[in-house]
C-alpha cells in the first residue's frame, strides 16, 4: 500500500508586477514550465496570471479529493476557453451544467460501444494500410505528421464516412493546416497581456480565417450525408442527425451538430496521433521493450490483415501505451472547480467556483505511486494495474467527463502500432532527441526516423 502525502499549504512562485508568474512559462512550453515549477515548489501551488489565480495539483491524494463528484466537476479551463471558438458547446468544450453536453453525450454513447467497435475495425485497418503503403516508398519520414494524417482520416471515415486522402497527397490537409494553427494560438493566447492581445491584428485575422476554413470543411461533410450521396449509417454523424436524447426527446439543433463534428475530428485524432508518435518513440529508444513487443505481433497477428480479436490479444501493445500515457498523456491537464465552499488536504480552503488544474504529466509521476525510476519507460508496471492506486494515473480524465473515446482510441492505437511493428525495423539514423510540441495536446516535434521491411517471422 503507498502512503500518499498530504500537503496543507499553498506556495507561491515569485511574480512580477501586474504580469505575475508569467514571466515564468517558457515560450510555448507551458505544461513542461508547469512540470518544473511542480518540482520545485511541490504538488500544490498557486499560479498568477494577469486577471487571475490558478491551483495546480499533482498530488494523487489531492486529485482523489478533487475527483469527488458531489464536491467537484470540470470546469472550462483558460486554454479550452479559447477553443471554445471553433468548437463552441461541443463534448470536450461545453461546461457540465450545459444541457447540450448531457444531449450530446446520450446521443454518441452508442457510437463507443464494443458492438460498434467492430463495425470501424475494417476502416481502421483501411486507413492503417495506406499509412503503411506510404511508409514503405520513403527513405525517412517525420512520425508526429504522418500520425496526425493517419487519425484524422480514420475518425473522418470511422465517426462520419468522410474520405481526407491526407496520407495520399504531400500536402497536409486544408483542415489539419488550419487546425494546428487554430490549436497552437489558443495556447499562445493564455501567455499574452490584453495589451499584446489588442496589437496583434494580424493573428487575429488568420485565427478568424482558420475557423472558417475548418467550418467550411464540417458544413461539406454535413451537406453531403443530408443530401444522401454519402452513407453511413450507424456512424457518429447518423447518430448526430437522427439521435435523441433518450431523457428528453430532443435531437440536437444543426450548430451543435457543426460543433460536435469539429470536437469529435480534433479530439478524437489530435491525442491518439500523440500517443503513437510517443510509442513510437519510446519502443525506439528501449530496444529491450520493442523486441517484447515484436514478438508479440508476430504471435498475434498471424496473417497480414489483423481481426478485431486479434488486436484485443495484443497485451503487450497495450502496456506499451498505457506507459506511453503515464509518461506524456497527450491531453496533459483538466480542471475541475469547487460545487461549493470545501476544503482539501489538511485544511486547504477552496471556494465555490473556484478552478484547480490537475497536471497529469506530474501525477503520474510521483514517486511514492510509480518508485524512482519515474522517468524510465517500463511497460511491466501494468502487469499489476489494479494495484496502481486509481487517482494517480488519470490519462482520460476522470468521472462521467472521461473521455467518451477512450476505447476507439486505444483499440486504433493497439491496431496502428501492432501493424507498423509487424511490418517495419524503427531506425533511429539522426539519434532523434526528444522534444515536446505544446498545443492543446502533446505530441514529439519534428521527429523523423528511418524504416526499413522487416522479413517475415513464423511464430
Amino acid at each position: 500500500m503507498v502512503t500518499l502525502t498530504r500537503i496543507s499549504k499553498l506556495p507561491l512562485p515569485k511574480s512580477y508586477g501586474p504580469l505575475g508568474n508569467l514571466p515564468l512559462l517558457k515560450k510555448g512550453k507551458m505544461v513542461q514550465s508547469f512540470m518544473t515549477l511542480a518540482d520545485e515548489y511541490g504538488s500544490i501551488f498557486q499560479f498568477r496570471l494577469p486577471g487571475r489565480v490558478s491551483t495546480i495539483v499533482s498530488d494523487p491524494l489531492l486529485v482523489k479529493e478533487l475527483s469527488d463528484e458531489s464536491l467537484f466537476t470540470k470546469t472550462i479551463g483558460p486554454a479550452l476557453k479559447n477553443v471554445q471558438a471553433f468548437t463552441g458547446d461541443g463534448l470536450f468544450t461545453a461546461e457540465s451544467s450545459d444541457p447540450n453536453w448531457y444531449k450530446a453525450h446520450h446521443i454518441l454513447r452508442p457510437c463507443f460501444s464494443q458492438k460498434a467497435m467492430k463495425t470501424y475495425h475494417d476502416k481502421m485497418v483501411d486507413i492503417t494500410l495506406q499509412l503503411l503503403e506510404k511508409w514503405g516508398t520513403l527513405k525517412s519520414l517525420n512520425v508526429s505528421q504522418d500520425m496526425t494524417r493517419l487519425t484524422l482520416d480514420t475518425i473522418g471515415l470511422c465517426g462520419f464516412n468522410y474520405r481526407f486522402h491526407s496520407l495520399k497527397n504531400d500536402e497536409l490537409h486544408p483542415f489539419i493546416a488550419s487546425m494546428i494553427r487554430g490549436l497552437e494560438e489558443s495556447m499562445k493566447q493564455i501567455q499574452r497581456s490584453s495589451i499584446q492581445r489588442s496589437l496583434m491584428v494580424k493573428t487575429k485575422r488568420q485565427f478568424q480565417k482558420d475557423i472558417q476554413t475548418m467550418f467550411q470543411l464540417v458544413d461539406e461533410v454535413i451537406a453531403l450525408r443530408r443530401s444522401s450521396e454519402c452513407e453511413g449509417e450507424g456512424d457518429f454523424l447518423s447518430h448526430m442527425l437522427r439521435g435523441r436524447d433518450p431523457n428528453t426527446g430532443e435531437n440536437l439543433t444543426d450548430e451543435n451538430i457543426r460543433y460536435q463534428i469539429m470536437t469529435l475530428l480534433i479530439a478524437g485524432h489530435e491525442t491518439t496521433s500523440g500517443l503513437l508518435s510517443f510509442a513510437i518513440y519510446f519502443l525506439m529508444k528501449n530496444q529491450e521493450k520493442l523486441e517484447k513487443a515484436y514478438e508479440e505481433v508476430d504471435r498475434v497477428f498471424i496473417d497480414d490483415i489483423p481481426t478485431y480479436e486479434q488486436v484485443k490479444q495484443l497485451t503487450y501493445i497495450r502496456k506499451v501505451l498505457q506507459e506511453t500515457l503515464r509518461l506524456w498523456p497527450t491531453a496533459p491537464a483538466y480542471a475541475v472547480k469547487a460545487l461549493e465552499d470545501t476544503v482539501i488536504g489538511e485544511g486547504i480552503p477552496i471556494h465555490k467556483e473556484q478552478q484547480v488544474m490537475i497536471l497529469l504529466p506530474q501525477l503520474h509521476r510521483n514517486k511514492e505511486v510509480w518508485g524512482d525510476d519515474v522517468e524510465a519507460f517500463i511497460p511491466e508496471r501494468f502487469e499489476a494495474i489494479k494495484e496502481i492506486p486509481r487517482h494517480a494515473y488519470k490519462p482520460f480524465g476522470n468521472g462521467r467527463r472521461a473521455c467518451i473515446g477512450q476505447y476507439f482510441a486505444m483499440h486504433e492505437a493497439a491496431l496502428v502500432l501492432g501493424m507498423i511493428l509487424k511490418n517495419f525495423e524503427l531506425i533511429d539514423k539522426d539519434q532523434y532527441h526528444l522534444k515536446i510540441k505544446e498545443m492543446l495536446t502533446l505530441k514529439p516535434d519534428q521527429f523523423v526516423i528511418n524504416v526499413k521491411h522487416r522479413e517475415k517471422h513464423l511464430i
